[in-house]
């Protein structure tokens, strides 16, 4: 998954950015000491124009396609060198970008150092967990229980800024979205752990990417590309060990042509791509606008794995993603009745 993953992955919400000056070089000095990267109120939401709701449902798509391609390749490759060929390849098509943008890349080692953490975060701790999760339970499952990315994400902000503390109205939404994986699941006993172990990676991996979207405020001042493409140049090297050692990948077979298809796709549309597509859409709609994506990305996983892939959930998972998102659009607040000064 992506990016967040979902938002979840989220790098940098602050895009008040492009109206800053430009800068060709980066003090990392400055960066890191703003750890709390946003300020304390959100601008209100934009509205959403017709393209501008083309490129949500299309985000949805990439990142709900993540579980559907994930899901073809693994019949021919381990997780972690599915998640290496994912992470490189999209490094390659992002630094692409870079060079073409003629982004100043930064020397200073604290910002390596941060975007290294970064490629722990929210990519190689999220993408192998999910990919590993694929193995046990469906595609679609997987992504219901990665919509919880935002209520981590809120939660984790809570404990570690200043900033952004609860509400009433968010903590009733985390504590309703949390409500809906008891739904799926049922409350853990001694006779269920095991069955638990892959839906709770899925949730260990939302829980990082909610690390990844609080720590990873602090690059406001970086241009988004640039700390996408140093993040996943940094998951990458941290993999490709891991993967000749686990893998070894020269005793694999030769892949067939749909899993080479579903690698492609996953790292050039549901990473690459969709990380560009992700900071056009913060930069045109807002960042409230953005969560919008949460609700539709198990929409889309769901319609790829079903149609496609021939899953089907259980009424349990059903109610239980009804009651995600709820949760989610309580902590939206935009359906809510507001006060009337």
């Amino acid at each position: 998954m992506l990016p967040h993953e979902n938002t979840t992955r989220l790098i940098s919400l602050d895009m008040e950015l492009a109206s800053r000056p430009k800068h060709r070089g980066i003090d990392g000095a400055k960066n890191f000491s703003n750890a709390g990267g946003l300020h304390p109120k959100q601008p209100p939401a934009q509205p959403m124009d017709r393209l501008s709701w083309l490129m949500l449902i299309s985000l949805s798509v990439l990142w709900g396609g993540s579980f559907f391609f994930t899901e073809i390749a693994l019949v021919d490759l381990p997780p972690l060198t599915l998640v290496l060929c994912r992470v490189s390849i999209a490094t390659m098509v992002l630094w692409w970008v870079v060079v073409l943008r003629d982004i100043a890349v930064p020397r200073d080692p604290k910002f390596w150092a941060g975007v290294a953490v970064m490629g722990g975060l929210n990519n190689l701790v999220p993408f192998c967990l999910i990919v590993w999760s694929q193995t046990q339970i469906t595609s679609s499952l997987a992504a219901i229980l990665n919509a919880t990315t935002p209520l981590f994400t809120l939660l984790i902000a809570h404990i570690a800024t200043d900033t952004e503390k609860l509400t009433a109205r968010k903590a009733i939404g985390v504590l309703i979205g949390f409500g809906g994986v008891v739904v799926i699941f049922g409350l853990p006993t001694s006779g269920n752990t095991i069955g638990l172990l892959a839906p709770g990676a899925v949730l260990l991996a939302a829980f990082s990417y909610g690390c990844a979207g609080v720590f990873g405020r602090r690059f406001a001042a970086t241009p988004p590309i640039l700390t996408a493409a140093g993040m996943t140049s940094a998951s990458s090297l941290m993999l490709l060990p891991l993967s000749l050692m686990i893998d070894q990948p020269w005793h694999l077979p030769v892949p067939t042509t749909s899993t080479i298809l579903a690698v492609l796709g996953f790292a050039t549309l549901s990473t690459a791509l969709a990380y560009i597509l992700y900071f056009a859409i913060l930069k045109r709609a807002g960042s409230s606008n953005l969560l919008l994506v949460t609700f539709l990305i198990p929409v889309s996983a769901i319609l790829l794995g079903v149609g496609f892939l021939g899953e089907t959930l259980m009424m349990q998972h059903i109610i239980g993603m009804t009651v995600i998102g709820a949760g989610l659009v309580m902590i939206d607040g935009r359906l809510m009745p507001r006060k009337r000064g």
